[in-house]
């Protein structure tokens, strides 16, 4: 196995459904030597989430503190609580050598190119926008006019592909997860 790039940060992002985190799931089981970074939030704990290993549990004005002395690499306000990737984390296992790995999403990217330009930006779009409805659809889980949001929102993600560094096609788990690798340097 060929250790990844050191010191290296790779964001991904795609549209919900698209299955960034069952990708970022396989890649980590297979490679613990990533770091996937830990978001901050102001909302409160779910039932069996942990301060530090699910997010970083933050009250508003801390956060907001954060913001204004740059300790974000990006943030953002969704459904009334603040959310944000932390600086520090972040690069201190940069400079212990560590790859690291962001899952956000687009308007994070957007932020991130600004604030960490040397980042390796992969967009992980669907085989075709039929498959990504049909995904958003098999979970079952949202109503009608969350998945018309969802598939609206999509359509606007898609066209900024060409925005980043690389676009990944997510139709067969094992063939993205072994040109993610590819593309990481691992």
């Amino acid at each position: 196995m060929v250790d990844a790039v050191p010191g290296r940060l790779t964001l991904i992002t795609g549209p919900s459904g698209v299955g960034k985190g069952t990708l970022v799931a396989q890649l980590l089981a297979k490679h613990p030597e990533i770091w996937l970074s830990i978001s901050a939030t102001t909302r409160s704990p779910r039932a069996g989430e942990v301060d530090g290993q699910h997010y970083f549990f933050l009250s508003r004005e801390t956060f907001e503190q954060q913001v204004t002395a740059g300790g974000f690499l990006e943030w953002a306000e969704f459904a009334g609580n603040l959310y944000g990737t932390p600086r520090k984390p972040v690069e201190d296992s940069l400079a212990l050598g560590r790859p690291v790995l962001l899952e956000i999403e687009l308007e994070g990217a957007r932020q991130v190119r600004q604030s960490f330009p040397a980042g390796f930006q992969v967009f992980l779009k669907p085989p075709s926008f039929e498959e990504l409805e049909r995904r958003i659809r098999g979970r079952g889980t949202d109503s009608e006019e969350a998945i018309s949001k969802r598939l609206g929102r999509a359509r606007i993600e898609l066209e900024a592909e060409g925005e980043f560094d690389a676009a990944l096609v997510n139709g067969d788990l094992a063939t993205a997860l072994v040109e993610l690798e590819r593309l990481m340097g691992l």
